[in-house]
């Protein structure tokens, strides 16, 4: 079956620009999620909960706010923003996650340490690269950041 290459790059392109909204949200929850952690001086587990709870509430929140401008109603946009982010933080926030606990001594790095920069920059790129085949093949359905495009003006 032959596929046209103008429409493959478009996908790509399309699940590129998805990865890096999703990447954005998730970088912000992230990094502020770790850096209140470590200056709270909580533990691993806990930094790790918050961190991704925080990924979440902005990677959603970034999808949510242009959907209202639509003129959507909250509800409604809000189950757009889940329907249209859930599998691309979730695919971005495990991997991320587990490439954090995969580098020696990351979680237990200060704020002052390059270790604990480092590892977090590391791993949200794997993470990119990792999510852009999952929203390609959502995009592909008419599932994911495509469900969004429907209320750009």
């Amino acid at each position: 079956m032959a596929t046209d290459p103008t429409a493959a790059r478009e996908l790509t392109r399309a699940a590129v620009s998805a990865t890096l909204h999703c990447l954005t949200g998730c970088a912000i929850g992230e990094v502020l999620g770790m850096v209140l952690a470590t200056w709270w001086g909580w533990g691993n587990g806990p930094s790790i909960v918050l961190a991704t709870v925080l990924a979440f509430f902005f990677g959603y929140s970034l999808t949510v706010r242009p959907v209202l401008r639509s003129g959507l109603g909250l509800r409604r946009a809000v189950r757009v923003a889940l329907a249209a982010d859930t599998l691309s933080i979730l695919t971005m926030e495990l991997v991320d996650n587990g490439v954090v606990v995969a580098v020696p001594g990351a979680l237990d790095a200060g704020l002052a340490d390059a270790l604990f920069w480092g590892s977090l920059a590391f791993s949200l790129v794997v993470a990119f690269f990792v999510t852009v085949p999952v929203n390609r093949a959502l995009i592909a359905r008419g599932r994911g950041h495509a469900v969004v495009h429907a209320y750009h003006h």
